[in-house]
């Protein structure tokens, strides 16, 4: 990676080419991956996280019994790259993940959990249980 292009760069600049392949903006899905993803709706590109997400799991069970490390790598990159497909859908942009990551800094993981279980307690109807 060049110095002067950091990470965030680069989700921002592989965000605006998979905005870019949005039907609306006239991707092609002849020509295109992730407009062929797009075009075929939610459950097309979903059901590709849930592949990748299992990928990456394999290769991590992999590398604990002396499988190639680099593999885990490859698969969050593809994981990475099908959930920004889902983010661009849904009209959001690796930004708005960063935030979210960063408004949790500084928080107990433990702590945002508990949390995040409070706040779904509180939001379901009167009455309803879990």
């Amino acid at each position: 990676m060049s110095p002067e292009k950091n990470s965030t760069d680069s989700l921002a600049a592989l965000a605006a080419v998979i905005e870019s392949r949005l039907p609306m903006r006239g991707g092609d899905p002849e020509a295109s991956y992730v407009a062929r993803l797009l075009h075929k709706g939610p459950d097309a590109f979903l059901k590709k996280i849930g592949e990748e997400a299992t990928e990456v799991v394999m290769a991590a069970k992999d590398a604990d019994h002396g499988g190639d490390k680099g593999k885990i790598v490859c698969e969050v990159a593809d994981l990475w790259f099908h959930s920004m497909i889902a983010l661009a859908h849904y009209g959001l942009c690796p930004a708005d993940v960063i935030a979210e990551l960063q408004r949790r800094e500084g928080t107990s993981g433990l702590e945002e959990k508990a949390l995040r279980q409070v706040l779904a307690r509180e939001a379901r109807p009167q009455g309803e249980s879990s």
